[in-house]
């Protein structure tokens, strides 16, 4: 089960307590206090990894608790530090302080760490107190109080191409197709009930992560549909593949269904539409009017976006589309994904 948002509670350990206590040795008759200060508390430690795709976890467990730190002890003993409690997170969580809307960090490397609650610094024991005027000092200090919290998670997928686009547009059929993700594929609205990802292999040093968003509709930017779950998602993602049903079975012109998703993005965020995108007219084996296509692209030519007819059925237009990904990403100076060579003419 997908979860990409969650409330949690964490408390780090408290500070322990120094110890009053007095040296008792053989030859020393007058050795003095001599109280252990308490070891600081243990910190609350959110730790990204490559291992975790979900939050699906926390809906278990929402309540964490780091050690304590020991007492001091006599004999200038200081008590041990409390264990820090290291949580794992999928790469990609943004962790919010609840009370205040506060973005504490924002996890975006396999191994990264964010301290988001910090022990109690342990008390002082009464040998800290010694002075020549008080010489047997009889206190000491109590540990400090962890700190305690609640947080949001909040995860936002990362990877390198989205797939946008109304329901029933073909994202589902795409992915499948480029890559060895396997999502629920059927014909009726919303088949994605969930982003699904995916790494296209192009050849032994050029890969990509496609991430299949769930189909938006008009006013999903306000809470209607599924869409509105899921855009946070698309925030990641540095290319846009916008899907258009070009078919004979349409439910929307092309240009239209392109502009309501369009509206939901900027609704959401306006620097969403400063995202580069390649906009996809998909299920082509379905048209039989093949002049519609030349239109098509000099249509969304005129609005500055580049346009490939494909289909995930007959296969047309996907080492296109293979391509052109990698170009934009190059052109983005995308350092982690290799140019291609140019494909060689075939007689």
């Amino acid at each position: 089960m997908f979860v990409d948002r969650v409330k949690i509670h964490v408390k780090a350990g408290d500070g322990g307590d120094g110890a009053v206590a007095f040296l008792r040795e053989k030859y020393r008759p007058f050795g003095g206090p001599a109280g252990g200060d308490g070891g600081k508390g243990g910190d609350v430690v959110l730790k990204a990894t490559s291992r975790k795709h979900t939050l699906y976890d926390f809906k278990f467990q929402a309540h964490f608790k780091a050690k304590r730190g020991e007492h001091g002890k006599g004999k200038n003993q200081h008590g041990k530090d409390g264990e820090d409690l290291v949580i794992e997170v999928p790469v990609g969580t943004v962790v919010i302080e609840a009370d205040t809307g506060r973005v504490l960090c924002d996890l975006v490397e396999d191994g990264q760490t964010c301290v988001v609650a910090r022990g109690g610094k342990g008390g002082r024991g009464n040998a800290r107190f010694a002075t020549p005027t008080n010489q047997a000092p009889r206190y000491a200090e109590k540990g400090q109080k962890g700190e305690e919290k609640w947080l949001i998670l909040e995860l936002k997928l990362i990877a390198d191409v989205g797939l946008i686009g109304l329901p029933n547009a073909g994202k589902s059929t795409l992915i499948s197709r480029l890559t060895k993700a396997k999502p629920k594929i059927a014909d009726y609205p919303f088949t994605t009930l969930s982003p699904v990802l995916g790494v296209l292999e192009v050849d032994e040093e050029t890969h990509f992560v496609l991430a299949d968003i769930p189909g938006l509709i008009e006013g999903a930017s306000q809470g209607k549909g599924l869409g509105h779950e899921f855009l946070r998602h698309i925030e990641r993602t540095r290319l846009l593949l916008h899907l258009i049903d070009v078919s004979d079975f349409r439910s929307m012109e092309p240009v239209q269904a392109f502009e309501v998703v369009s509206r939901e993005l900027e609704s959401y965020s306006p620097e969403l539409l400063k995202k580069p995108q390649i906009v996809l007219g998909t299920k082509t084996d379905a048209l039989s009017d093949r002049s519609f296509l030349e239109k098509l692209k000099e249509e969304f030519s005129r609005l500055g976006y580049e346009f490939i007819p494909v289909s995930a059925v007959s296969g047309e237009g996907l080492e296109e589309l293979k391509y052109a990904i990698v170009r934009k990403l190059k052109e983005l100076k995308d350092e982690k994904v290799q140019p291609l060579p140019e494909p060689t003419a075939t007689s």
